[in-house]
């Protein structure tokens, strides 16, 4: 029996293992994380463009939500709509690891990067992922963004490597 509860919780931890495809093009120069203030960075953010992934397929109006825990760790509550109409919430944690450079967990002992890649100097907005490219977000503090302001975004996120096009936009 507990070899087989051995397995099982295997198999759970590989299908959470989930590996995204690369979308950044490899000549363009490493990523870089950008210093953060933790305190600035804690709060409520918008998530306006993702990379396609299979964590989020179905979500909309996805939201993200850090904060400080007892344990000198980020609480992190990501929340996001269905077709359907119902919520869908995955909490987790995150640790600091560098300036700029975070590891999430929603999964026991697995930790993924997060890298805040570029962000506002007054935290109005970050462009998030991961230094290999299979993973990008764009969050807001404002829950939409205008034609000028995806424009701009756009700019941003191809200055990085990555091709706009190939990012779900919300609204």
């Amino acid at each position: 029996m507990r070899q087989l509860l051995i397995l099982a919780v295997a198999c759970l931890g590989l299908s959470a293992c989930v590996i995204n495809p690369v979308y950044r093009l490899e000549e363009q120069s490493p990523l870089t994380a950008q210093p953060i203030d933790r305190a600035s960075y804690l709060g409520l953010w918008h998530e306006q463009a993702r990379l396609p992934n299979a964590f989020e397929r179905g979500c909309a109006r996805a939201t993200a939500e850090y904060g400080e825990r007892n344990d000198g760790q980020i609480s992190v509550r990501n929340t996001c709509f269905e077709a359907d109409g119902e919520q869908r919430v995955a909490n987790g944690r995150a640790r600091v690891v560098g300036e700029g450079q975070l590891k999430v967990s929603f999964f026991g002992p697995f930790w993924a990067d997060y890298w805040v890649l570029a962000r506002a100097e007054d935290y109005s907005w970050s462009i998030v992922g991961e230094p290999r490219g299979r993973y990008l977000w764009l969050l807001t503090r404002a829950e939409t963004l205008n034609d000028a302001e995806r424009a701009a975004f756009e700019q941003r996120i191809r200055a990085l490597g990555f091709d706009p096009a190939d990012m779900v936009w919300a609204g």
